[in-house]
């Protein structure tokens, strides 16, 4: 990956990988996106089309496979981890070649499952901090603000990092490599697991979570720091707080958005993975426990 230009394989151009995919080909990377065949037909004939309030509106063009068939520089994962599992056919280990594996994923637990599929020093995990959302195949709306990724991986080496990282920002997101893995994914979910569980719990934007069920959030928020601390990650619950309530009344969780459309939750990859962990050191989690078994048995 030392030459300027990549070749860069999208699984699922959704929101967050449509964005990524048609902000990389706006800067001359090849692009090649990996979804169903109505996916891919749309995409081949219109391209990606963005709205976006910071990167303006713009139309970008883009290869499109069902799956992947040449060695790439690397490969972003953007599908929802629910349809993990069968989206990695379409990334055949044979095909990949040496290319990197750059997954932009809920949860801590993927890395370790993309490990024992491909190569460990492949695998390289990304934190990505935006609101997008896929309204129709090939058709992205961006409305935050932001978008900043975070991109990190133990076993890779930092100059293979820094090659799509420097990709990355020269497209428009904010970039950072960090150093710490476990600290990087952790931030994450330190912040998601909270605004998720509740949000889709009581079908409220977080506006009226913060205000209507302050104790709650509050309780959940110092439980993820608890267990985030005990798996290495940081750890400060007022930070968190502080977040929340700097965030616009009206901003929804992806998971709300899930179960407002009918379509199945990362609750197991988000709430799931946190009561795992939290067994595994022994960190009470009550508050947690309660919000995944009510969502569960409220159907989801």
């Amino acid at each position: 990956m030392a030459h300027d230009k990549l070749t860069v394989a999208v699984l699922g151009p959704g929101g967050v990988g449509g964005l990524l995919a048609a902000l990389l080909a706006r800067t001359g990377h090849r692009v090649i996106c990996l979804a169903g065949e109505t996916t891919t037909d749309t995409l081949r004939t219109t391209g990606i089309r963005v709205r976006s309030a910071r990167f303006g509106d713009f139309t970008a063009d883009v290869e499109a496979a069902t799956e992947l068939r040449e060695p790439v520089d690397v490969c972003l994962i953007t599908v929802k981890h629910t349809a993990l599992d069968a989206a990695l056919a379409r990334v055949p280990v044979s095909a990949l070649g040496d290319g990197l594996i750059v997954p932009f994923l809920n949860g801590v637990e993927h890395p370790s499952f993309l490990r024992s599929r491909y190569r460990p020093d492949q695998v390289a995990p990304a934190v990505v901090r935006v609101e997008s959302t896929r309204v129709a195949p090939g058709v992205i709306e961006h409305t935050s603000p932001f978008a900043e990724v975070d991109l990190t991986g133990d076993p890779v080496s930092r100059e293979r990092l820094d090659t799509p990282a420097a990709a990355f920002a020269a497209a428009g997101p904010t970039t950072r490599v960090l150093d710490d893995e476990t600290a990087a994914l952790w931030a994450k979910m330190s912040f998601l697991a909270p605004f998720a569980l509740l949000t889709t719990r009581y079908a409220l934007p977080l506006g009226d979570v913060r205000s209507r069920h302050r104790d709650e959030l509050t309780a959940l928020v110092a439980e993820t720091a608890a267990v985030s601390r005990a798996c290495g990650g940081p750890a400060d619950p007022g930070q968190a707080l502080a977040r929340y309530d700097a965030f616009p009344p009206g901003t929804k969780s992806s998971m709300q958005r899930d179960a407002e459309a009918g379509r199945p939750l990362e609750l197991d990859a988000i709430g799931g993975a946190l009561l795992r962990a939290a067994e595994r050191h022994g960190v009470p989690t009550p508050v947690t426990a309660k919000l995944v078994r009510e969502l569960k048995d409220a159907g989801h």
